[in-house]
């Protein structure tokens, strides 16, 4: 209905207009010309490939019909009056800028352009905007080779260079942004203008640095922009010009990159620490805005607290935990378990855990804490010299078994060292996997408890008598032996007494027989006869002569000739003695 009274209106003003021109004819021209001279009058003040204003008085589904105030209307496609999604922005009685592309006076067609009319009237714009040293906006539409494609009712090129004041690494994210830009040149004929941001930016800058350079000194609190961030720290805009915010004066706290505190954009307060006015160099910090967490942290976290923290690094030596922002403390290794060798705190510890601890030191100057695992429970070093004494007999299974002796589990986390010197008395043991097995049961005897050093030593050859210490019973010095050689070297000879005693034959003492003793005449598996010649218990020494032997030979041979021949006198004696006495006898008689 609303429409229909609009088309009825515009009908009215269009007969209106026409009533008016024809009072301007010449009333008396009756000759049926009139109405010619009528439409030829009413178009001499316009001509084609002129802009003009225009009111729409018919839209149908192909055509939006524009009355420019004269006899007849003009058509224009529809899809000049489209968006780019296709929604139509124009109604009935809007006025519109059209050009005059073309009229037919025999058929009174009118052609108009709403989109021509906008393209010249945009080129008017921009010769004005140039010369008059003005600003334009536009939007985004496109990235381009070299730059960015902007709308200002025609596509204008902004040059990489002139977007922003530092280069844009990520040109797409300025896409459907509107901004204002200055017209470096432009080519109407060859349908190019050329843009630039970056010029009004630093006439922006300009003035703010001025203003703010005014204001700036040392320990003022002031509001910026982060403009950019690197892995060292945020550049803050304090208005014109820039300041760094290193990545150690953001927070008392620990930070992997500046990026986990702000963003690119972000307004934030930060602190001027120095001002190098010479060289505009500003040095801000954003921790300082708050207190230092150390200053009382030795009242608030004294020796023997018990705290609660977060692991936030892991390193070879230990953990080092959160306990409020900006105070860390360190567990070392040796710190987390009173029973367990830990090799690295990964095997107990994972960044991001949430721990408990006590605070074994503080130096609040140093800024360092030291925080302890193992002394949340009771320390089973502590008792084990009571539960064990030195003495005792225990048994256990061997855990684990290394080149210098075996590993006997004692009590949970507690392990006894059996050195390879105190497995056997005497036997000469390579490696005790000679003869354990891990997981193998057996005794040992408590030798010795170290609690500072957490060390137990344990013995199994101590569990029978040293048979060392009766050596000297068994083979007295004087007594001689007789032995297999075990070793041939070139000082002497080894000969063995019995399982694990053996003694030394010098070359000195090898004998006659042998080529002035020479040992090589010896290879290992002979048997041998010697003489203890002396011994020494504590040393595990036993020297033996081979020549002593055989000069004790030689002597019992010679007594032994001795003894017979004088029996052998003797017996002669006798019969001559008996022969005597018969003899005295018979002359007796």
């Amino acid at each position: 209905m609303m429409a229909k009274d609009n088309l009825e209106n515009l009908e009215m003003q269009r007969q209106t207009h026409e009533a008016d021109a024809a009072r301007e004819v010449d009333i008396d021209d009756a000759d049926g010309d009139s109405f010619e001279k009528l439409y030829a009058q009413s178009f001499g003040n316009i001509q084609e490939g002129e802009v003009v204003r225009g009111r729409v008085v018919q839209i149908s589904d192909d055509y939006v019909m524009v009355d420019i105030g004269y006899k007849s209307e003009g058509e224009i496609p529809i899809s000049e009056f489209k968006d780019e999604n296709g929604n139509l922005e124009v109604a009935l009685g809007d006025e519109v800028d059209v050009l005059l592309e073309y009229h037919d006076d025999e058929e009174g067609t009118i052609f108009l352009s709403k989109e021509k009319a906008e393209k010249i009237k945009v080129w008017d714009d921009i010769s004005r905007v140039y010369n008059e040293d003005g600003v334009i906006r536009g939007k985004v539409v496109s990235r381009v080779k070299g730059g960015l494609s902007v709308d200002i009712g025609i596509h204008a090129f902004v040059p990489g260079s002139q977007v922003d004041l530092r280069p844009v690494r990520n040109l797409d994210a300025l896409i459907g942004k509107t901004f204002d830009f200055k017209i470096l040149k432009y080519n109407k004929k060859r349908r190019n203008v050329v843009l630039s941001r970056r010029v009004l930016l630093e006439k922006e800058r300009e003035r703010q640095k001025v203003q703010t350079l005014s204001i700036l000194e040392e320990g003022k609190v002031m509001e910026g922009v982060v403009k950019n961030i690197t892995d060292y720290g945020v550049f803050v805009d304090l208005g014109g010009i820039d300041g760094l915010l290193h990545i150690t004066d953001m927070s008392w706290g620990r930070i992997g990159h500046p990026s986990e505190l702000c963003q690119i954009g972000d307004t934030i307060k930060v602190k001027v620490l120095h001002f190098d006015r010479e060289n505009e160099r500003v040095s801000l910090g954003l921790k300082q805005l708050q207190p230092d967490p150390w200053t009382n942290a030795a009242e608030r976290y004294p020796v023997g607290t018990k705290i609660q923290g977060k692991v936030v690094s892991l390193t070879d030596y230990g953990a080092f935990v959160e306990i409020e922002e900006g105070i860390e403390g360190l567990i070392h290794v040796s710190e987390m378990s009173w029973t367990r060798k830990i090799r690295h705190p990964s095997k107990i510890l994972s960044v991001g855990d949430k721990v408990e601890a006590v605070i074994l030191s503080i130096d609040p100057d140093r800024k360092r804490i030291s925080l302890g695992m193992k002394q949340l429970e009771p320390n089973p070093w502590s008792v084990i010299a009571e539960k064990y004494p030195v003495g005792t007999i225990i048994s256990g299974k061997i855990k684990n078994i290394t080149d210098f002796g075996i590993f006997i589990g004692i009590d949970e986390g507690i392990d006894g060292l059996v050195h390879i010197s105190d497995i056997s008395w005497i036997k000469r043991i390579r490696h005790p996997s000679e003869i354990y097995k891990k997981g193998q049961e057996v005794q040992a005897i408590v030798l010795n408890i170290d609690k500072e050093n957490e060390r137990f030593s344990l013995g199994i050859k101590q569990l029978e008598p040293d048979p060392w210490e009766s050596v000297a019973q068994r083979y007295p010095v004087g007594s001689v032996i007789t032995g297999p050689v075990t070793n041939v070297t070139d000082f002497g000879l080894f000969v063995e007494l019995e399982e694990g005693i053996e003694g030394l034959v010098h070359v000195s003492e090898i004998g006659k027989e042998k080529a002035k003793g020479a040992p090589d005449e010896y290879k290992v598996g002979d048997q041998v006869t010697a003489k203890v010649i002396n011994i020494s218990p504590k040393d595990r020494k036993i020297g033996l002569s081979i020549k002593k032997a055989e000069e004790h030979e030689e002597r019992t041979d010679y007594k032994e000739y001795l003894n017979s021949s004088k029996a052998a006198t003797t017996n002669l004696r006798e019969v001559l003695e008996a022969a005597r006495r018969n003899a005295e006898n018979m002359q007796g008689e």
